[in-house]
């Protein structure tokens, strides 16, 4: 059998990464190009296995640049049996001081696709094989347009008046249904977008909506329009009542600031938010599964479902 060659990327050779065909080019995510380019990929964070001078596998964790975390595996893709590709981890792992997280991209409903199950089995078996665990999975929900559904007008909505009210809220609010980009401001900005959102999130207090019944709050979003793509980046409840109906509000204020499409992050096993968020007219466009070394203890990694 032809030697197995394993190691880093030098500058320069960004198309050797790219000769690999894309094994999942559904997927909405950035270029290896723009990444290099972006500065959040680089060589010596990038490995590749050969094998007679093809590329079989090929593993690129980012860090973007001013980011306070650890670099995370992004992109894995594996041409050959799953041994390969752990060798390929571990070789990659000693180099950058041991395994971090791997953010494992998937196609919606991949579990029920055998032509996904066929391409994604032998990167995730490989990554078992080199000692990461599979942690949880988190959906990417989209909104582009479909008419939003007749809510029954229980609540009224106002925008929050300052930081202070929206912290006293999230205070009380112990676990969201939506995070949109959670992952990101924990590896990039260490923060806990679900305890401290307004670290993360720039936008005015007035952007931030709170829903209120019998002259209380029971509901708190905030969205964000000047992202990479309109998100509902929070989404926190005192009443379940009202979901429905907040979503629906944030959606409005969003397309009524131009947006085309909306985007919502949800922990895949939060069944009566997604399908609160499918009733709003949003469908899924992929998973996020993590996958996190056996010992880790890095902020957020136990039982998370990130």
């Amino acid at each position: 059998m032809t030697k197995l060659v394993i190691r880093p990327l030098v500058a320069g050779e960004e198309s050797l990464f790219d000769s690999m065909p894309d094994p999942l080019p559904q997927l909405r995510q950035v270029s290896y190009a723009d990444g290099i380019a972006g500065g959040g990929y680089r060589p010596e964070h990038t490995w590749v296995a050969l094998r007679a001078g093809r590329v079989i596998g090929r593993a690129a964790w980012l860090l973007p640049p001013g980011a306070v975390g650890a670099p995370w595996l992004e992109r894995f893709d594996l041409a050959a049996e799953p041994e390969v590709g752990a060798g390929l981890l571990h070789t990659a792992h000693e180099a950058l001081g041991g395994p971090q997280r791997y953010y494992a991209a998937m196609p919606a409903h991949w579990r029920r696709r055998p032509e996904i199950l066929a391409v994604v089995t032998a990167p995730m078996t490989a990554a078992r094989l080199a000692g990461l665990v599979e942690r949880g999975e988190r959906l990417r929900c989209s909104w582009t347009g479909t008419p939003l559904p007749t809510t029954a007008g229980r609540y009224t909505f106002r925008p929050a008046t300052d930081a202070a009210e929206i912290n006293a809220m999230v205070a009380r609010i112990s676990e969201p249904d939506v995070l949109t980009g959670k992952e990101i401001a924990l590896a990039v900005g260490g923060v806990d977008l679900a305890t401290d959102p307004l670290a993360w999130l720039k936008s005015p207090a007035g952007d931030w909506r709170i829903g209120i019944h019998a002259g209380k709050p029971v509901g708190l979003v905030g969205t964000a329009g000047d992202a990479c793509y309109p998100l509902i980046a929070y989404l926190g409840l005192l009443d379940d009542a009202v979901r429905g109906e907040l979503l629906a509000e944030a959606v409005k204020a969003l397309a009524a600031g131009g947006a085309r499409e909306v985007l919502a992050d949800v922990d895949a096993h939060r069944v009566v938010v997604l399908a609160e968020l499918e009733r709003t007219g949003f469908r899924q466009l992929r998973s996020r599964v993590l996958f996190e070394p056996a010992t880790s203890t890095q902020p957020g990694s136990a039982d998370t479902h990130d």
